[in-house]
C-alpha cells in the first residue's frame, strides 16, 4: 500500500510540523514501507493463536488504599510558600 505525498502533507498538518520537500519525499517512501509490511502481516494466519495480552506471566501485585493521616502537615504547611484551607496553593496549570 503506498501512501501519496498529498497524504503526507495532510498528516503534517494535522501534526502540526512543517516537512520540507525532501523531507516529505523522505516520509513518504517510509510510511509506504511501512504500510506495505503491515500488509505482509495480514496474510499471516493467526486463527489458532492464543491470544495474550502478556507473555512474561507476571500479574499486578494490588494492595487496598487506605487513608492515612499525615502526622507532619503542620511542619510541612509551614515550609509551604503560600496555603489556602491547610492545603498547600499552587499556580493553576491551566
Amino acid at each position: 500500500m503506498k501512501i501519496s505525498k498529498k497524504e503526507v502533507e495532510r498528516l503534517s498538518h494535522l501534526a502540526r510540523i512543517e516537512l520540507t520537500k525532501e523531507e516529505e519525499k523522505k516520509f513518504t517512501k517510509e510510511l509506504s514501507s511501512i504500510l506495505e509490511y503491515f500488509e505482509k502481516l495480514k496474510e499471516l494466519k493467526t486463527d489458532e493463536v492464543e491470544i495474550t495480552s502478556s507473555v512474561s506471566g507476571l500479574e499486578n501485585i494490588e494492595r487496598e488504599d487506605k487513608i492515612v493521616e499525615f502526622e507532619e502537615k503542620n511542619r510541612l504547611l509551614k515550609n509551604a510558600p503560600e496555603v489556602k484551607n491547610k492545603s498547600i496553593k499552587v499556580k493553576s496549570v491551566f
